[in-house]
């Protein structure tokens, strides 16, 4: 199977609150629909979608996942510098996002935290040296 691109698909409350929130933390706006909103993110510029939960659920053919109990992914964001994680764990909450874990050490050159957005999908921000 050869694919020209892959992106993702994420199902929100609120396509208002999810623009202003990943507006604030510096995603760049991809555009908007009737049941969405995008933004694309990092130097690939990867392509997250977020579908109202009515529009996402039929193309599914299931349920949603429950946010409050689990995760089936979660995003990776690369920061340049120790610096930038502090920096960013700042913005994302003043933006309204959730910290569950505050930036700390994951061993030798390893650093970074764990967030979620306002509709519970969740991050990390991770800064690994000599990467």
């Amino acid at each position: 199977m050869k694919t020209k691109k892959i992106w993702a698909n994420l199902g929100v409350a609120d396509l208002e609150r999810t623009t202003r929130f990943y507006t604030e933390i510096g995603f760049k706006f991809n555009g908007t629909a009737k049941d969405l909103t995008s933004f694309t993110i990092g130097d690939d510029n990867f392509v997250i979608n977020f579908f109202l939960n009515a529009a996402l659920k039929p193309a599914l053919k299931g349920e949603l996942a429950d946010l409050q109990k689990g995760n089936e992914i979660i995003f990776t964001l690369g920061a340049q510098s120790k610096k930038e994680v502090d920096s960013w764990e700042q913005e994302i909450s003043r933006a309204g996002g959730n910290i569950i874990s505050r930036p700390e050490e994951f061993g030798e050159g390893y650093y970074g935290f764990v967030f979620s957005d306002p509709d519970g999908h969740k991050y990390n921000v991770f800064f690994m040296e000599g990467i």
